[in-house]
């Protein structure tokens, strides 16, 4: 790969967030965050304070980037056939019934899934498929959902009534999960300000999907040198407390630590923040860059970390050094 396509990736990615940042005040990193994941073909788990705009930041994202959208409003009463779509009974011209598939919302570019820990365990199973195969099986039928195809999950880290935890399984299907941050009083003025005043910013469209997809091949091609692909297998395994060269703060405080899909979310990932420093091979700071967003929702704590109130990032850190 030559230089100029590198600048032109950067190029386009700063165009991209310059163009998101007119609509979502501050958020830089979380919005570098999120157009990482996509561009790696991830799905995103988005974890902040209800009001912060994660909405706001994905139907944008999905203006600029030119991608349907469509949002599921996670609820108890919601069942899996009002996400995935079901197969009801229909007459032809001819008079003849014969069972035909409605597709869900399931059905997009962009899947929003607000407050999906709000839905019953069966519910949240239905996206399993799709978050990993980008397939629907209805019956004894298959359908390919559209290309490209992305997750946004949201989530309130407070409320615990009414919610049901993400399972293990389904938790390891998200590539980064990212904490949204609180606004600085400067963003805070600034959001009151552009929101209460006068008509809010609309999204110009960026880039097309067919651009997306040429991204995410280009950024497949990045090359990753021995010793720093087995540095983030050795980040990888020392988050298991039964590897010996763990350190004790893992022994101590987890319970188990990340699966494989941990190493190829670090590596997807760091393969995109390396071409965005103008780079075509990765760093040991683009792994560090990313580690925290692609391990935190994967290394779960014991009891003893819980009481302690040592957190996944603190565990993260430790790994890294």
């Amino acid at each position: 790969m030559n230089e100029e396509k590198i600048r032109q990736f950067g190029a386009e990615l700063q165009k991209i967030e310059a163009e998101i940042g007119t609509v979502i005040i501050g958020q830089k990193d979380l919005i570098r965050g999120v157009l990482t994941s996509m561009i790696a073909g991830g799905n995103v788990l988005l974890e902040g304070l209800p009001g912060l705009g994660k909405t706001q930041l994905v139907k944008t994202i999905g203006k600029v980037l030119d991608l349907e959208f469509s949002r599921i409003q996670f609820t108890p009463d919601l069942m899996p056939a009002d996400v995935t779509g079901t197969s009801v009974m229909t007459k032809n011209s001819k008079g003849e019934m014969g069972l035909e598939f409605r597709k869900g919302p399931i059905f997009s570019n962009i899947v929003l899934a607000d407050e999906i820990n709000r839905a019953t365990p069966k519910t949240q199973s239905a996206l399993l498929e799709a978050m990993q195969e980008h397939t629907v099986t209805s019956g004894n039928t298959t359908y390919t959902l559209p290309e490209p195809f992305f997750v946004l999950a949201t989530q309130n880290p407070l409320e615990s009534e009414g919610t049901y935890p993400l399972p293990e399984a389904q938790m390891d299907r998200f590539l980064f999960k990212l904490d949204v941050a609180f606004p600085t009083k400067a963003e805070l003025l600034e959001i009151v300000t552009s929101t209460t005043m006068g008509s809010p910013r609309e999204a110009n469209k960026i880039c097309s999907q067919e651009q997306l997809l040429e991204m995410r091949g280009i950024a497949k091609e990045v090359p990753v040198a021995t010793p720093v692909a087995e540095y983030i297998m050795d980040v990888v395994l020392k988050s298991h407390p039964d590897y010996a060269d763990a350190p004790e703060m893992v022994k101590k405080y987890v319970r188990y630590g990340a699966s494989p899909r941990g190493a190829q979310a670090i590596m997807m990932t760091a393969r995109v923040y390396a071409l965005m420093a103008g780079r075509y091979n990765i760093a040991y700071e683009d792994v560090k860059a990313v580690a925290k967003a692609a391990l935190r929702h994967r290394i779960f704590l014991n009891f003893e970390g819980m009481a302690d109130g040592i957190t996944a990032d603190q565990i993260i850190e430790a790994l890294l050094i």
